[in-house]
């Protein structure tokens, strides 16, 4: 197959102007910056719950949208051109986006904690504009090579599998462990597929909707609990009860940023467990703090992914490790973009793809 043209292209672009007023426009076509940069036309863009907030709220915490602002980052598409300086890709290739791209040049860069620069800028996160459009621009190396029998609607899913790959890291998830993960959304499920791919024996899946349960089972927990309106004392001690864990899990992840899922996550991890805070909620929650000195938890955040958790999403993808086509809902066509955001919304779909606005449906 010939290479794409830029010029045969177009690139209309998916506009949020204000809470809940969304439009299609044609953007002017993006420009390599620099030598080292590719230009990628973009083939398929799932839904995060980020877009959803930005779409509802207009703001994710002091991150407000003033502009109109282009919606998506969980992208995948092909290369079209390609800077001077580039040798690791060429045009035609399939690549996975990694949608933020940090200075550098810091601290927190030098030291490979480029997740951590003050200085990111971050697709679809005020003013930087996101990937639900036809052209994208992006330095070579925050484009990941997909091998042949990884589709490029699995590339998509690539950005929530990074994410719990850093979680799972942060958890530092060794063979036998058990771990326990709050929410069975994307990332949560993603979580567990990791742990189970990094060898735990035992995973939990927990959270109050059924049906996500049932799809949790099938996908990567070897146990499944539904939450109950009960105190997070009782419903820890249901878990462990559950996963035949009497001290309790290894690691227990949050995923979902609910108040009731974190208290009971420090009475279910065990002494000298490992507690990893992944999702988020409101910025200020009763916390059990006796339970955490108690038992010496070591308490992690984790935010987006850092270096070498692209790659390693990858290779889970590839080896068959984790199934990522199984959270994909539907797919539709890139004019369908609000439709498919309502559906995310009113929770009816695990995943959607947006097809690009190039992309034959």
């Amino acid at each position: 197959m010939a290479p794409l043209n830029k010029n045969d292209l177009s690139n209309l672009s998916f506009i949020l102007n204000k809470p809940n007023d969304v439009s299609f426009a044609e953007r002017p076509k993006p420009s390599l910056a620099s030598p080292h940069d590719v230009l990628v036309a973009v083939n398929y863009t799932g839904i995060c719950g980020s877009d959803i907030h930005y779409w509802v709220h207009g703001a994710i915490g002091h991150y407000v949208v003033k502009d109109p602002m282009v919606l998506g980052h969980e992208s995948a598409g092909t290369v079209v051109e390609v800077g001077d300086k580039v040798t690791s890709l060429k045009p035609g290739d399939r690549v996975a986006l990694e949608p933020g791209y940090p200075c550098r040049r810091c601290t927190n860069c030098r030291a490979g904690h480029y997740n951590l620069c003050p200085e990111m800028a971050f697709a679809a996160t005020p003013p930087i504009h996101g990937t639900l459009t036809g052209l994208w621009s992006s330095p070579a190396d925050f484009c990941y090579k997909l091998p042949d029998n990884v589709s490029l609607q699995e590339g998509a899913l690539i950005e929530p599998l990074a994410v719990a790959v850093h979680i799972v890291k942060q958890a530092a998830v060794t063979p036998g462990q058990s771990v326990v993960v709050m929410g069975a959304g994307p990332v949560g499920l993603l979580c567990a597929a990791v742990a189970r791919a990094y060898g735990a024996s035992k995973v939990v899946s927990v959270d109050i909707v059924q049906s996500k349960l049932d799809f949790a089972r099938d996908f990567a927990a070897t146990h499944v609990y539904a939450s109950q309106r009960v105190s997070a004392e009782e419903n820890a001690k249901a878990i462990r009860d559950l996963a035949g864990i009497p001290s309790g899990a290894d690691a227990v992840i949050d995923a979902s940023g609910a108040e009731p899922s974190i208290q009971a996550s420090l009475h279910v991890v065990r002494n000298g467990g490992t507690y990893v805070q992944g999702g988020m909620g409101k910025p200020d929650i009763n916390f059990p703090i006796m339970a955490l000195c108690l038992k010496e938890v070591t308490a992690k955040g984790s935010f987006r992914y850092g270096a070498g958790d692209y790659a390693l999403a990858v290779e889970l993808v590839a080896s068959g490790k984790v199934d990522v086509k199984k959270l994909i809902t539907s797919v539709v066509g890139f004019k369908q973009a609000e439709e498919a955001f309502k559906k995310v919304k009113e929770g009816e779909a695990i995943k959607v793809l947006i097809a690009g606005p190039n992309e034959k449906m």
